[in-house]
């Protein structure tokens, strides 16, 4: 019996082991503008909390509203429409009165034909007309996201690392406003010894401890295991996935993480 046992005790699972790793922002993305143009207004500042899709900076666009305001003039608009439709009720009594008088030979032929081609002509006139009121409508369409293009919005929740631009300087559109990085959840990065491939797999538990002086244990789960190794360091790149509600843990911190259930994959 013992020697049964004790081959089995001598294969020391990943959950037994703990490893370096790094904790980093989810994501860090870097914000500038689909347009250059000079700053109004900068509305954050470094370590602020901002929110997805919260306004973060403005362009002046003193411009760009006036056609806004003038293109909306011009969609909402239907004189045109309406002259036209009042002109081809006209047209169409005139043909009716046109066919009813030839019908008692009073007219010619000529004049229902003369009043059937007015008729054609001021219905291609009102779609002329429709087509028109449907253009500016576009043309107001674009106006408001050229506009909409000068309010910088955060692509992200997250905090504020850098601002790198303030009120009256110009962005150019390679420049960059601010850097955030998203710390809801984590990515714990980890190198393992080529020797635990194989124990570790995405989905599996990971207790993640970072160093002094951050206390605690926390809990994320295995979310890439690299299928290249590095021949140099005998060792693959492995993620982890960390909640952090609150942004309690900070990110850029060294921490240590084991692996529960390492046992499983041995069997």
């Amino acid at each position: 019996m013992l020697a049964v046992l004790f081959p089995l005790c001598s294969i020391a699972p990943a959950s037994a082991q703990a490893f370096d790793c790094v904790i980093d922002p989810s994501v860090v993305v870097r914000i500038g503008s689909p347009v250059p143009g000079l700053l109004k207004d900068v509305l954050i500042a470094r370590g602020d909390q901002v929110n997805e899709n919260q306004i973060i900076a403005r362009l002046h666009s003193d411009a760009e509203q006036a056609t806004v305001e003038l293109m909306s003039e011009q969609a909402a608009s239907t004189s045109e429409i309406e002259a036209q439709k009042a002109r081809l009720d006209l047209a169409r009594n005139r043909m009716k009165r046109a066919e009813a008088l030839l019908a008692r030979n009073v007219t010619s032929t000529d004049k229902l034909e003369e009043a059937v081609a007015e008729m054609e002509v001021i219905q291609k006139e009102l779609a002329t007309a429709e087509t028109r009121k449907r253009s500016a409508e576009l043309e107001l369409q674009r106006a408001q996201t050229v506009l909409e293009q000068r309010t910088i919005r955060s692509p992200i929740s997250g905090v504020v690392l850098e601002r790198s631009l303030f009120n009256g300087e110009y962005l150019d559109q390679d420049g960059k406003l601010a850097t955030i990085a998203k710390l809801d959840p984590l990515f714990v990065e980890a190198f393992i010894p080529v020797s635990e491939f194989g124990k570790l797999h995405v989905g599996m538990d990971a207790q993640v401890v970072p160093n002094a002086p951050i206390q605690g244990r926390f809990t994320g789960k295995i979310k890439v295991v690299d299928q290249v190794f590095d021949a140099a360091s005998g060792t693959f790149g492995l993620r982890i996935e960390l909640p952090n509600p609150n942004n309690h843990i900070p990110a850029g911190h060294r921490c240590s993480v084991t692996f529960d259930d390492g046992a499983d994959d041995l069997e």
